[in-house]
Formats: C-alpha cells, structure tokens, sequence
C-alpha cells in the first residue's frame, strides 16, 4: 500500500520580522495570480496585493517611532497573516500533496522532519501566546550551573533595543513563566539570563513576539 506525505505550508508568521511577511505574502500573490492548479482562492488576490502595500507603506511610517502607526502596523500586519492562512489551508488542499504543484503556489513547505525544535536563543526555549489575551508563556532553557534564572521584557518599537524593561525572577525552568497584562496587537523583546556561581549570565539575544 503506497504512502503520501503530507504537504503543508510553513507558517510561524509570530516570530518572523514584518519585512519577512511581506516577501512570503508577495511570493503567495505573485504566484498564485493566475495559477490553473488554483483556481478558486479563498482571498481575493487583488485585495491583498492592495493590504500588502498598506502594511509596506505603515512600516515606513512607523520609522518615526509613533505609537498610533505602529498600532496600525501591527493590526494590518495581522490582516495580511489572516489572508496568507486562508490561502495556507486551500492551497494545502488545492495541491492534493503533490510538492510541484504546491511549490507554484508562492508558499514554502513546512519541514516533515521530526527533529526536537531549535531553542530560539541561548537562554529562550520556546515563547508561545497564552490562553487569554494579554498572555504570553516563555519557556527558559536549562543550565546545570544555574540556581535561578531572571527573564524581562519591554515593548519593541522599530527592532530597536529596549531601555526600560520589567523584569521577574524565575526559579525554575520546568514549567513556562507566565506573562500578562501585555497589549494586544503591540509587540514586546523579551530576553533572559542564569544565575551562577560566577554571577549572571549575558542577557540572551531579544526574542520578539506581538501580543494577542
């Protein structure tokens, strides 16, 4: 009896930059325009070639550090990512698992390969977004060496690095830290440290997420 793999397009769109989600959602537009293996497209692609160069031209806005456009930003952002997971699933369908159908679509595959997930940064384990809104739960790494841990976090404006953060000790890694009272739709840096015998560690590289 034959076997297929299933096909399935890459998404992780919370932890990619917003230049990223313009070049995949320009891909997707690019190539399905017009493309007979998809015919009848959830989204139509007009409008989001048109939400594409709305979130391109709030990226430059927001250059200017202003708080309303980055809102803006943010929310259009999600809008484009909403349309790029319509198309995700029916494109999905749409290839009946054939890869060189799936490939002129615009979308990249998602690996199949089942390997233990990269941890995001040398301290940062996983970061994922909470059961209710406002929350974000961030696993931290083990370190043999390390008696307690301090993660912080601070609102992300531009890809710029934060000057005040909040900060919260943590004493053990095996369950995720819990962070609420984060706005919806604004993104936020965090990063963490171990505590040692030698003193802390350096602060791990900033991972981003937007908040929901």
């Amino acid at each position: 009896m034959s076997t297929f793999r299933k096909i399935k397009p890459l998404e992780g769109y919370a932890n990619v930059s917003d230049a990223e989600i313009v070049t995949r959602a320009l891909a997707v537009q690019t190539k399905m325009t017009g493309n007979s293996s998809f015919p009848n497209p959830p989204v139509d692609l007009a409008a989001l070639k048109t939400a594409i160069d709305d979130l391109s031209a709030l990226m430059a806005e927001a250059l200017d550090g202003s708080k309303r456009v980055i809102a803006q930003k943010n929310k259009q952002r999600e809008a484009v990512i909403k349309m790029l997971r319509l198309l995700g699933r029916y494109v999905e369908v749409a290839s009946k698992d054939d890869m060189a159908t799936f490939q002129t679509s615009g979308f990249r595959p998602a690996s199949t390969a089942k390997t233990a997930p990269e941890p995001l940064s040398e301290t940062i384990r996983k970061i994922e977004h909470g059961a209710n809104s406002g929350q974000v739960l961030v696993s931290l790494r083990a370190n043999r060496s390390a008696s307690s841990y301090e993660l912080r976090y601070a609102p992300a404006v531009n890809g710029l690095t934060p000057s005040e953060w909040t900060a919260q000790g943590v004493a053990l890694v095996k369950t995720p830290v819990n962070v609420t009272g984060l706005t919806p739709g604004a993104a936020y840096a965090f990063q963490a440290r171990a505590l040692t015998r030698d003193g802390y560690t350096d602060w791990s590289d900033s991972i981003t997420l937007i908040a929901i």
